[in-house]
């Protein structure tokens, strides 16, 4: 198993511009991770010219175009502006000169200072050690997720009804985090933890493959050594899309990132209407 540091670690070429060779354990099926590939384009953006002054990724919007392979690939980091407080990039992943995943970053330079104020209760989750280990093997899954390698996930049993053909359809799925190589948790390496498996739509009766379209991640502080909580939430289904929502608290019970992300999903045909949840804020 290796780090995830060895894992997004990058080879200049010339300035601003890099080799990455993807490590293909940090895969759902055969997909490499989206949180995973953002963490390279954050790690160019950092070392890139405009991360000086600015070591710290602070918020990304990132497109999958189509799933890189795993193995070697080029990062082109493009300056757009670099200010006293901010730098803003574009950060472009290539295989076989063509642009597979494209990011739009601000840097910045962040601190473990305490929220001004704040309107996110911390996530209630059972302690880690009564939560299930997420394998890469899951139960109901006709797939591996070699993620679950490298990603250590306990998942709150309160929302693992799915796993046994009886999903919740609360769209709500908490977990607890951590880097399996045991290194505490990073603005770069939370942009795995903001895109979690398995997806919400699982708890709503939908088991099916749900690849990521765009996600935008915003990063609001250092986070805390120690795993981290995460609550994933879908919030809006059909047109065979899904928004859902990531917050993450670090083992302060301070928020210290969220994303949104628009996934693609198999919407169930007429014949299964009646099992669909409706209106879900009844929970």
């Amino acid at each position: 198993m290796g780090t995830f540091g060895e894992a997004t670690a990058l080879t200049i070429r010339r300035a601003d511009q890099y080799e990455a060779v993807l490590d293909a354990q940090w895969s759902v099926g055969t997909r490499l991770h989206g949180g995973y590939l953002l963490a390279v384009l954050g790690r160019a953006a950092c070392e890139s010219s405009a991360g000086a002054g600015h070591p710290h990724v602070t918020a990304v919007s990132g497109v999958f175009v189509e799933p890189p392979e795993p193995g070697p690939a080029d990062v082109r980091v493009t300056t757009l502006r670099v200010g006293r407080s901010v730098a803003q990039v574009r950060a472009d992943l290539v295989q076989q000169g063509r642009t597979r995943v494209e990011a739009l970053i601000t840097l910045g330079l962040l601190d473990d200072s305490e929220p001004w104020w704040s309107d996110v209760e911390p996530l209630e989750i059972p302690p880690r050690e009564e939560c299930f280990l997420a394998s890469t093997d899951p139960p109901g899954a006709d797939f591996s997720v070699p993620l679950m390698d490298v990603v250590e996930q306990h998942v709150d049993p309160g929302h693992l009804a799915f796993a046994f053909g009886a999903p919740s359809r609360r769209g709500l799925i908490s977990t607890w985090q951590r880097l399996a190589d045991g290194t505490d948790w990073d603005p770069l390496s939370l942009l795995v933890a903001l895109d979690p498996v398995p997806p919400a739509s699982y708890d709503l009766g939908m088991p099916g493959w749900v690849p990521t379209i765009q996600l935008s991640a915003y990063i609001r502080r250092l986070p805390a050594p120690g795993p981290v909580r995460v609550r994933l939430r879908a919030w809006d289904v059909g047109g065979d899309r899904m928004d859902e929502t990531a917050d993450v608290w670090d083992d302060k019970g301070r928020l210290v990132a969220r994303s949104t992300q628009l996934a693609a999903v198999r919407v169930p045909s007429d014949g299964q209407l009646s099992q669909q949840p409706g209106n879900g804020r009844t929970m």
